[in-house]
């Protein structure tokens, strides 16, 4: 049933019915062809009053996983008994996923970029944009990212943890693992804090390539976040929730030479002080120098590409007070992962 208070959503020039679904076009700039450039959102106004939660995507545009994440929301069944508003955005930088980047044309990361002035350089514009149109009219934000290319990125959620609001989020998407990120200058989640929008930052799979589990993974924990903004009506019968585990430090492990990386270890997995994680060798002989981890933790994010050069980052390690339980948790979640089925496979309309 509508609430008779319950005004239409306006965003982009246009009007949502409550009840309704729409797809509106937010146009964003021109290419030299003259051909237009757009940011899409994808707008689910709830018959009922709630908050207004912003899905976005590809900030980077080679991130694709949360892009999928996105397509698979717009779809899914729940969305029927919303409270409150949807806006999902897929692809926020439409030139990158274009171009399978990260950047922009003048290669700036749009995710420095932020808040951004209507007359500053393309990713200034775009920010602001984004911001002013899309951003504001949010009062919480999930937004999607993968590793950078070439690194793999276990499930995680990034956010400051002492921020209530955005805690609480980020315990309900179900991610394994939290990491205490503090806001960095002209990211999309520093400017979501000083305008008082808890935004979660969510990493998984790595970029050009979609990861089931990293997929999954998404849907379930946005679809989470919601219940608990109590954008879903309350199940009769609620299921407990796994605590994901806070990691309030994290360090890379970084190549002291050159070569071709031959892994021991695998993402999620719990390592030791002094561990051999890999082995840089020659392609042309048989000694190699190992790789060693210098603290307990649980690797959150590593290389994929074996051919190494000096410096290069090749394992992110997060360290965790209860360490077992960690590794436990981590486990849990894949195996939750497990018993979700797969997609039904896509049906072109007739």
């Amino acid at each position: 049933m509508v609430s008779p208070s319950r005004a239409p959503f306006d965003i982009a020039g246009q009007r949502v019915a409550p009840g309704e679904t729409s797809q509106v076009t937010l146009p964003a700039a021109r290419l030299y062809t003259d051909t237009p450039i757009d940011i899409v959102i994808e707008v689910v106004h709830g018959k009922q009053e709630g908050p207004v939660l912003l899905v976005c995507a590809a900030l980077h545009g080679d991130e694709i996983n949360g892009v999928e994440v996105c397509r698979r929301l717009v779809h899914h069944p729940a969305l029927a008994r919303l409270r409150g508003t949807l806006l999902i955005v897929p692809i926020v930088n439409s030139f990158g996923f274009i171009q399978q980047s990260r950047y922009l044309p003048d290669r700036r990361d749009l995710n420095r970029c932020f808040p951004g002035s209507a007359r500053g350089a393309l990713g200034s514009r775009l920010a602001h944009l984004f911001r002013t149109e899309i951003l504001a009219r949010a009062t919480h934000a999930i937004d999607m990212h993968t590793g950078a290319i070439h690194r793999d990125n276990l499930a995680q959620i990034r956010t400051d943890v002492d921020e209530p609001r955005a805690a609480g989020m980020a315990q309900a998407f179900g991610a394994p693992i939290i990491i205490d990120a503090k806001l960095r200058d002209g990211s999309l989640r520093a400017t979501a804090g000083e305008m008082g929008i808890p935004l979660i930052l969510y990493e998984a799979g790595e970029a050009l390539r979609f990861s089931e589990t990293a997929i999954k993974a998404g849907v379930r924990g946005t679809l989470s976040v919601m219940r608990h903004l109590e954008m879903f009506p309350p199940r009769r019968v609620e299921r407990p929730q796994r605590e994901a585990v806070i990691a309030r430090k994290t360090y890379w492990v970084r190549a002291e030479g050159n070569g071709m990386m031959v892994g021991h270890v695998t993402l999620g997995e719990r390592v030791t002080k002094g561990q051999t994680l890999a082995h840089l060798v020659s392609p042309y002989g048989r000694e190699g120098t190992p790789v060693l981890a210098k603290a307990d933790g649980i690797i959150v994010g590593m290389a994929r590409i074996p051919l190494v050069n000096e410096g290069e980052a090749l394992f992110h390690i997060g360290e965790f007070d209860r360490l077992v339980r960690a590794e436990e948790v981590v486990e849990e979640f894949h195996e939750q992962l497990e018993e979700i089925p797969e997609p039904e496979p896509f049906k072109a309309p007739e």
